[in-house]
């Protein structure tokens, strides 16, 4: 299945649904194995403590959340495609997932000291919308950690990321997925989203204050970083 760039909540549920099973090896084979280089990144980047109570939005199966969890972190794995979460319970029983909306969180006011998302903040319907629950149900001073797909920062580099994007990525998709139409959307979606002083922008506009970003693998991928104003 392939969802349409309008990002239909329940087509992008569906179509996650529909990769959940394979979802984490296909990752690791298309990103060369660099998924696990970021995912490290954005676990240092929260910089939580024992004790502190991370919000992981886009969790999938519980990949992301797991480092957290065994950091003594109270982490919450959220997700609005139940066939991620159905994977996930099956794979790690110990963690809390939690079914969610990111436009319209399940959590009360500032319940969370840090709030992540990873790879999913483009397959949002309203980034906006989605960007400003995450500050709701951050307490003041909480952080926010956005680690997603970008813009190359070299040129010549960007050229060829593209035409991997585009002429590579489906046909790798359809070695390892049954599901290849929506390694497609991910190429198509990618292409679509702002660059990194786009997305600063947008996350500044919800509200975030000392809103900075780091490359990562040469702007392949980005990480924002953002804090909730105290008062």
């Amino acid at each position: 299945m392939r969802a349409s760039l309008d990002k239909r909540p329940h087509e992008v549920a569906a179509m996650f649904d529909g990769i959940a099973r394979r979802y984490d090896l296909t990752n690791d084979v298309i990103s060369l194995g660099q998924d696990r280089r970021w995912r490290a990144a954005t676990i240092r980047a929260v910089g939580a403590r024992p004790g502190d109570r991370v919000l992981d939005l886009a969790a999938g199966t519980g990949t992301s959340s797991e480092p957290f969890a065994a950091a003594g972190v109270h982490v919450v794995p959220c997700d609005f495609s139940v066939g991620m979460l159905t994977v996930g319970k099956r794979r790690r029983p110990d963690l809390p997932f939690t079914a969610g909306d990111a436009t319209r969180l399940p959590f009360a006011d500032a319940s969370f000291d840090a709030v992540t998302i990873s790879f999913g903040l483009r397959n949002v319907v309203d980034t906006a919308a989605a960007l400003r629950e995450m500050l709701r149900v951050t307490r003041p001073g909480g952080r926010l950690v956005v680690t997603e797909f970008s813009t190359p920062t070299w040129a010549p580099f960007r050229t060829v990321y593209l035409e991997y994007l585009m002429k590579a990525l489906p046909p790798l998709a359809r070695a390892v997925s049954r599901e290849p139409d929506a390694y497609v959307y991910l190429a198509d979606s990618i292409r679509a989203w702002p660059d990194q002083e786009g997305l600063g922008r947008l996350v500044r506009d919800a509200g975030w204050g000392d809103v900075a970003y780091r490359n990562l693998s040469g702007g392949i991928v980005a990480m924002h970083r953002g804090v909730r104003p105290a008062g």
